[in-house]
C-alpha cells in the first residue's frame, strides 16, 4: 500500500448488464487504491457524466460515488452492476432527453454533449477512464480518447462480439445457462414429443447460439450471419426428432436471426440512442413456421412446438468462474497501463493469454462467426474440423 497519490481514476459500466461487472469494479477499485489511486465510480455510464452540475452545492449523488475496498468487497461477487448502467450516447442526446439543467444551451433535435462530458471528467479530476462495455458503450470511449481524454477500455458483453479480443465479459456465464436451461427444457419437450424453440441473444453475431449447440444443447442453430430457409431448417428438426428416441428436437435461434429474403424482426420501431430498435419475436415466429410446415416432412402429422425465450434470464445472477477470474485479471491489466502511463488500449485476451490492442479496433473492425469457417449452411448446425490449436471458445476474433 502505497501512501502516494499518483491520481484519479473514473469507472462506469454502460449498455446491458452481465455477470463479471462488480468483480471487475472490485478488481480496478482494490488495485488502484493500493497503488495510490483515489477511484471514482461513474453511475448509469455515460448517462452520469452528462448530468452533473458543476455548481456549488449541487447534489451529485446520482451521478458518481467514491469507491473504497468495503465498497467493492460487498458486491464484487454478485451479478449486475451496483454503479448501473444506461444505453445513453453522449455524442446523440435527443432533445427531449437533455438534462434540465443544459436544456437552454443544447436545443437541437439531437445533441452532442461531449463537451459537458470533457468539463465533467476535468470537474472531477479524473485522470485516467475505465469504460466496461460492448462495442457501443466503447465507441463512445474512442470519441473520447480522440478529445484527448486517457481512456483503458475493457470489453463486455453477453454476445462476445467487441472486435480484438477472444472473450468479453458475460460470456461464459451466458453459455452456461443456455446449455443448463436448455436442458431443462428438454423434459417439457420429450414429454409431450414437440419441437423446442429457444430464443438467445445475439443480434449481429452467432456466438451465443453457435456454441451451446457445438456442446450438444441444440440439433440446429440460426444465426444472424446467414439468412436461413425455414423448410430446410423443418425437415431437419423432423429428421432429429424422429432419430430421438424421446421424439423430440431443439433449435437456439439468434434474436438477429434473419429468414431467408428476409429482415430482422423487432418489437417495435423505437430505436435507442445507437441507432437500435428493441429485438424480440423471431422465436416464436419460427416456431409457428415450423408447426405449420411440419406435416410436409413428417407424413402429414403435425408437430406442435414448445417456445421459449431466454431473455434475461441468462444475464442475471451470479457470475461463473470464468466471469469471476476474467474480470480480474481485466482490471489489474488496465492498471498496469495506466501505472505504465500506457493509454488508448482495450484490454483482451487473444489466442489464451492476456493482452492489448488498439482501442480503435473497436470502431474499424467487427467480430461475427465466420460462416465458411464454422457453420455449415446446409445442416444448419456448427461446422468443425479440428480442435487443435484453436482457443478456448473455439470461434473467435479475427482481425
Amino acid at each position: 500500500m502505497t501512501t502516494k497519490k499518483r491520481g484519479v481514476i473514473g469507472i462506469l459500466t454502460g449498455g446491458g448488464d452481465v455477470p463479471g461487472l462488480n468483480p471487475a469494479i472490485r478488481a480496478v477499485t482494490i488495485r488502484a487504491k493500493r497503488e495510490g489511486y483515489d477511484v471514482i465510480g461513474l453511475k448509469r455510464g455515460w448517462a452520469g457524466l452528462i448530468e452533473i452540475q458543476r455548481t456549488k452545492g449541487a447534489d451529485n449523488s446520482h451521478c458518481y460515488v467514491h469507491l473504497d475496498e468495503n465498497i467493492v468487497n460487498k458486491i464484487g461477487r454478485t451479478g449486475g452492476t451496483f454503479l448501473h448502467s444506461s444505453r445513453t450516447r453522449a455524442s446523440h442526446v435527443p432533445k427531449a432527453v437533455v438534462p434540465e439543467h443544459l436544456v437552454d444551451t443544447y436545443t437541437e433535435e439531437i445533441n452532442d454533449l461531449t463537451p459537458e462530458v470533457l468539463k465533467n471528467l476535468e470537474f472531477l479530476g479524473i485522470d485516467y477512464l475505465i469504460p466496461i462495455g460492448g462495442d457501443d458503450t466503447l465507441s463512445y470511449a474512442v470519441r473520447l480518447y480522440q478529445e484527448g481524454v486517457k481512456v483503458v477500455a475493457l470489453p463486455k458483453t453477453m454476445d462476445n462480439d467487441v472486435p480484438g479480443t477472444d472473450y468479453c465479459i458475460g460470456f461464459s456465464t451466458c453459455i452456461t445457462r443456455t446449455i443448463s436451461m436448455v436442458n431443462l427444457l428438454r423434459t417439457s419437450a420429450g414429454s409431450h414429443e414437440r419441437f423446442l424453440v429457444v430464443e438467445v441473444f445475439g443480434r449481429y453475431a452467432g456466438f451465443t447460439a453457435m456454441l451451446p449447440t457445438m456442446a450438444g444443447a441444440a440439433n440446429r442453430c440460426v444465426i444472424p450471419e446467414y439468412k436461413f430457409n425455414i423448410e430446410s431448417l423443418t425437415e431437419l428438426l423432423v429428421e432429429d426428432r424422429h432419430n430421438n428416441p424421446s421424439n423430440y428436437s431443439v433449435v437456439l435461434v439468434s434474436e438477429g436471426a434473419m429468414f431467408h429474403g428476409g429482415e430482422m424482426i423487432f418489437e417495435s420501431n423505437e430505436m435507442d440512442m445507437f441507432g437500435h430498435k428493441k429485438l424480440g419475436g423471431i422465436g416464436d415466429i419460427v416456431g409457428k413456421g415450423l408447426k405449420e410446415l411440419s406435416p410436409k416432412f413428417n407424413k402429414g402429422q403435425r408437430v406442435n412446438v414448445i417456445n421459449q425465450k431466454l431473455g434475461y434470464l441468462v444475464r442475471s445472477g451470479d457470475p461463473d468462474a470464468i466471469d469471476s477470474i476474467v474480470p480480474m485479471a481485466y482490471g489489474n491489466l488496465a492498471l498496469d497501463l495506466i501505472m505504465r502511463g500506457i493509454h488508448g488500449r482495450l484490454v483482451v485476451l487473444k489466442n489464451g493469454r492476456y493482452d492489448n490492442v488498439p482501442i480503435e479496433v473497436i470502431t474499424t473492425t467487427s467480430k461475427k462467426v465466420n460462416v465458411d469457417k464454422f457453420y455449415n449452411v446446409e445442416r444448419l448446425r456448427p461446422f468443425y474440423k479440428s480442435f487443435e490449436m484453436q482457443p478456448q471458445f473455439i470461434m473467435t476474433s479475427e482481425f
